[in-house]
């Protein structure tokens, strides 16, 4: 029972640390440029500018954001994010 407890315990904090994980990494690796619209950058929650950008569907943004597109260096700030983190990323910044 105590290990059940113990495994509970640290799922819950996990998927706590997950949900935050999103939001700091933006803050960490996209707000520069993505709070600004820096050099064309589509701004967070833009819904016009993201819309677009959207309907290229989920493998053609996680391939821009890989390996770069236009301004945005490959991987953005971002070197250490999966693929799973970046496509998180994507609907952060779209909403």
């Amino acid at each position: 029972m105590k290990k059940f407890l113990l495994m509970c315990c640290v799922s819950f904090v996990a998927l706590t640390a997950q949900a935050a994980t999103t939001e700091q990494r933006y803050a960490q690796a996209c707000a520069s440029c993505h709070n600004a619209g820096v050099m064309g950058a589509p701004k967070k929650g833009d819904a016009n500018a993201w819309g677009v950008r959207l309907k290229q569907g989920d493998a053609v943004l996680l391939a821009h954001v890989k390996n770069g597109y236009k301004m945005m260096p490959p991987k953005g700030l971002c070197n250490d994010c999966t693929d799973a983190e970046f496509k998180a990323l994507i609907k952060f910044m779209s909403k």
